[in-house]
């Protein structure tokens, strides 16, 4: 899949602005952002529900939105709302999607029964949808959503409404499919998943501002992220974030994560003076505070890009 100054506007809004795009086939590929960020609209742009005003879009070889009917033999689309049928049982959702898809009658008891089983609804097939529990609607959604076995799945944040395990159980789920072949768009906003996908965009006010693996994200940051353990964080917080080049400083606990600004690391002149002047504020607030340098994580990641974004933004304004 491939889009090149893909842009979408809504009067004067530009919700989507030149985003260039390329995903691999058998991988999972993330779109990580904020609300308002451009990621479902986006999404709705690459499987043809929504004509782009700008730009070219390029999925399985379809030109979209020209050959899009085509395309939506070949693909699935999961949102974060469930939406199927709450007063159908699963077996007759599952039924009800297969027609919809052109599943072929003499493929379609085999198809469901196999999904059935994958998605552990053997005792639950004659149950109301809308009497199952977040998780299990879940999964039924991926199950109606890949019933036609489609070669490229968009999931528009799927897991935002149940908890952990089940997001976990889902990811499994996740992986299974792209181990089959399937190639796989999800949208989030939790860092925990984002870290689970094999490459990841960053959007931001309709913006591409970061695109990578996460080892080459994190990576990227090296010399940018510290640590500080102290018995008065709040204090510490509040010095720190009035220092020029802090870009961050999240209170986890009774600790700091720090981030620091790129243009304050960019040599190590810069980056020795920088921790010298975040250690000099640590100490005159707690002078037995600890302070260190620490890995970069996907959070850091993230307000870096946003930032940076930002930044550039301003400055070509």
């Amino acid at each position: 899949m491939r889009a090149r100054g893909l842009t979408r506007r809504f009067g004067e809004l530009v919700a989507v602005d030149h985003v260039d795009l390329s995903v691999p086939p058998q991988r999972v590929y993330g779109f990580l952002g904020p609300n308002g960020s451009g990621k479902s609209t986006t999404i709705r742009m690459l499987c043809g529900l929504l004509t782009p005003s700008e730009g070219e879009i390029e999925v399985l070889g379809l030109r979209v939105p020209a050959q899009a009917e085509e395309l939506r033999r070949h693909i699935g689309y999961m949102t974060q709302k469930f939406s199927l049928f709450e007063d159908l049982t699963v077996r007759e959702n599952l039924e009800f999607m297969a027609a919809v898809q052109s599943v072929p009658r003499e493929r379609t008891r085999a198809r469901i029964d196999t999904l059935v089983e994958q998605y552990h609804f053997e005792d639950r097939q004659k149950q109301l949808a809308g009497t199952m529990s977040g998780g299990q609607k879940q999964r039924l959604a991926l199950a109606a959503a890949v019933i036609h076995e489609p070669q490229l799945l968009f999931l528009d944040e799927p897991t935002s409404a149940v908890d952990p395990e089940s997001r976990r159980d889902f990811w499994e789920k996740l992986f299974e499919l792209t181990d089959a072949g399937t190639t796989l768009l999800v949208s989030t906003h939790y860092m925990d998943e984002a870290e689970r996908c094999h490459r990841l965009a960053i959007l931001d006010r309709g913006r591409l501002v970061g695109d990578g693996t996460p080892a080459q994200m994190t990576a990227a940051l090296e010399g940018r992220s510290f640590v500080v353990i102290s018995e008065r964080p709040r204090r510490v917080q509040h010095a720190l974030s009035a220092l020029p080049g802090v870009l961050s400083a999240a209170q986890i606990g009774a600790s700091l994560r720090v981030l620091a600004d790129a243009a304050d690391v960019e040599s190590e002149a810069a980056a020795d003076s920088l921790r010298a002047r975040l250690e000099d504020a640590v100490h005159k607030v707690d002078p037995k505070a600890r302070f260190a340098p620490a890995e970069p994580n996907l959070e850091d990641v993230f307000v870096a890009a946003t930032h940076d974004g930002r930044a550039q933004r301003e400055a070509a304004a």
